[in-house]
């Protein structure tokens, strides 16, 4: 049954001058809030290790975020900013950012109204001569309001992975109020990105430095990845009080068979580096579901987790993915997932989380708030009250989850 849930609930009260507008100089140097069983404490991030479960599996999300956000003008001296969620033509993100001469996306564009059926050319105010001889333009071949498909061409023998490096910049979060500079490029991205496909970081992993990540294997710490790409969807506000009514965003992701079977035969516990890496763990149960039930592992649909009781074991799910990886000589599942998780919500895998300090009533309180039990004030609270900071630059926790 799907779980009528208010987000007005889920709300409070964050003034600008608690969100970080910057990172701090070290990645590890932030706050660490420590919530188990409703007792919280603090600590610093460079420490994680120390309360990491020994002999646990670790997740991270390897995405990668691209300069996503490019800015074009108009004969008429108009600028439209399009922001490029996810490839069109070819669909496949290699595929895309492996495209010469031309590919369409489907994008945001700012100012809209102001761009008809004529062809934009990128805006260059610096004259910078490499750009210029690229000589990005950008075509609309379908519109919706402030999204719509298009089509990019350029001119050079590069792909356009090199165009959006050369041309694009990093799309940083609306609430940080301010454009992107040049400290973004590199602290809005993990140590440990390597699939170029995000339009926003998983910010949890901002945190993790080289020598937090050797501390963690010097514990025995299974480290392990999947990759999600995360979409500009996690920005949007929900505007409906009744999350029944919300239409959550579907972000693609891949698993690969080795970690698969390990999770299948997991007994420890399982620590998820950040919301993007639980949402991918916890969508495969369901995934596994439409295995068994339809021979193929199609995405996770959003309200799947709630429509039945589900009793089959979790190991028997994320086996019968294996079996179809197995017999189809497949090294990794590649799907997509749309679910939200939301307090009732069944945690199947994830045991601990590492995760930031969300907006208030955003589907990222009601993840928080499933795993915690619903005891999400109490971490809120305390963070508040002990100076913490927030958001995707801000201070991190690290949460025991609450099984149902």
């Amino acid at each position: 049954m799907i779980p009528e849930v208010h987000i007005e609930d889920y709300h409070y009260d964050l003034s600008d001058e608690r969100i970080a507008k910057y990172p701090l100089p070290g990645r590890d140097s932030s706050k660490l809030l420590l919530y188990r069983d409703g007792t919280v404490s603090e600590s610093v991030f460079r420490n994680l290790a120390d309360y990491l479960p020994t002999g646990a599996l670790m997740v991270f999300n390897e995405t990668k975020v691209v300069p996503a956000r490019l800015h074009f003008v108009r004969d008429t001296g108009a600028h439209i900013e399009i922001f490029c969620l996810e490839p069109d033509s070819p669909a496949e993100y290699n595929m895309s950012f492996a495209a010469r001469k031309k590919c369409s996306w489907k994008c945001v564009i700012g100012n809209a109204k102001r761009w008809k059926e004529d062809l934009l050319k990128l805006y260059n105010p610096k004259s910078d001569s490499a750009i210029a001889a690229m000589e990005l333009s950008a075509r609309m071949l379908s519109r919706e309001d402030r999204t719509g498909v298009v089509e990019f061409s350029w001119k050079g023998d590069i792909p356009f992975s090199a165009v959006l490096e050369a041309c694009g910049t990093i799309p940083i979060p609306p609430y940080l109020g301010r454009e992107s500079e040049e400290i973004d490029i590199s602290r809005y991205q993990t140590t440990y990105a390597r699939i170029r496909g995000s339009v926003a970081a998983p910010t949890a992993g901002l945190h993790f430095t080289p020598s937090v990540m050797e501390n963690i294997a010097r514990k025995g710490i299974d480290i392990q990845k999947v990759c999600l790409h995360v979409g500009a969807g996690t920005f949007l506000p929900v505007k409906s009080s009744d999350i029944r009514e919300h239409v959550m965003h579907r972000e693609p992701f891949s698993v690969s068979l080795d970690l698969l079977k390990r999770l299948a035969d997991w007994k420890s516990d399982l620590v998820a580096v950040g919301t993007t890496s639980v949402r991918t763990l916890e969508s495969l149960y369901y995934i596994g579901l439409n295995c068994i039930e339809t021979g193929i592992p199609a995405p996770a649909a959003q309200w799947a987790p709630y429509e039945k009781n589900h009793d089959l074991p979790t190991r028997e799910a994320i086996g019968a993915i294996v079996d179809y990886l197995e017999r189809n000589g497949l090294e990794s599942l590649e799907t997509a997932t749309s679910i939200i998780i939301v307090p009732g919500f069944r945690f199947r895998l994830t045991d601990w989380m590492v995760t930031n300090f969300h907006q208030s009533e955003s589907t990222l309180i009601l993840l928080v708030s499933a795993f915690v039990g619903g005891d999400w004030r109490t971490i809120y609270d305390y963070a508040l009250k002990h100076d913490f900071r927030f958001l995707s630059y801000g201070d991190s926790s690290l949460l025991k989850g609450h099984k149902i």
